[in-house]
């Protein structure tokens, strides 16, 4: 047998590791945190909503025996995107694993949206990313080790009508994702993205029984409905473990075909 391949050892293993998922506490976040936690990692949900994150901290720490705590953090600000990384090094002594999952969308035709509209999805969707990813980023290094997995979108690879601040935005990840990845391969730290398609989470809830959903968003699947929340988990599992190392870069698709017509 390959001296690569190691009998009785799973590739997909999170047992030790810390990880911290931003918008965790709801919809593909806290998907993505159970992932993890039921591949052994330990847990940091980071989000606005204190009570919503202690509860869905409690929920992962008894479902899966590990330990999984809650940070509430505006991740558009500097200052708490550093108190949340220093938090989980003092609660875990380590940070292995960053899941950038918090965003928001606000849909309209160009000339109905205000710039505010605007800027507050890029100051969320984008800086809000880059920061989070800053602020861990000096604990990877020192720990010669480490995986960062933005949320990007299908969106962020082609267009759609009246969504120029959500498109605008994760295009915009797809770039940083790839420049990002080039600059911290030299230090063992893997970047990457997931590019999620039509889950049927509370931001896609408006949308959901409109003519726009059935026709333009699930229609144009190749399996002809809404992705189930569970089915991001297996992306977010290979790319934060010893399966995804020669992952640098990379947009992983995760949208039952929308992107293939």
């Amino acid at each position: 047998m390959s001296k690569e391949i190691l009998p009785g050892v799973s590739q997909f293993n999170l047992s030790g590791r810390t990880a911290i998922i931003t918008g965790g506490s709801k919809g593909l976040g806290l998907a993505m945190a159970a992932g993890l936690a039921s591949a052994g990692a330990n847990i940091m949900l980071v989000n606005r909503n204190a009570e919503e994150g202690v509860s869905a901290a409690k929920e992962l720490s008894q479902d899966f025996g590990i330990t999984a705590i809650s940070f509430s953090a505006d991740i558009a600000s500097p200052e708490q995107t550093e108190a949340m990384a220093q938090k989980a090094i003092d609660t875990f002594g380590q940070i292995d694993i960053l899941i950038n999952s918090a965003g928001i969308n606000i849909r309209g035709a160009i000339d109905e949206l205000t710039p505010d509209d605007f800027n507050k999805v890029m100051e969320v969707n984008v800086t809000g990313t880059w920061l989070c990813c800053r602020a861990v980023i000096p604990f990877m290094k020192k720990a010669g080790r480490g995986s960062i997995i933005n949320l990007a979108s299908t969106l962020g690879l082609v267009g759609l009508s009246n969504r120029t601040p959500y498109t605008s935005s994760k295009g915009a990840v797809v770039q940083m994702t790839r420049a990002l990845a080039l600059e911290m391969a030299p230090f063992n730290i893997n970047v990457n993205a997931i590019c999620p398609g039509p889950f049927l989470t509370e931001m896609n809830l408006p949308i959901a029984d409109t003519e726009e959903g059935k026709k333009f968003v699930v229609g144009a699947t190749a399996l002809g409905r809404w992705g189930h929340l569970r089915e991001i988990q297996g992306a977010a599992i290979f790319l934060a473990s010893d399966a995804g190392t020669f992952m640098v870069g990379s947009m992983l698709t995760v949208d039952g075909g929308w992107t293939a017509r």
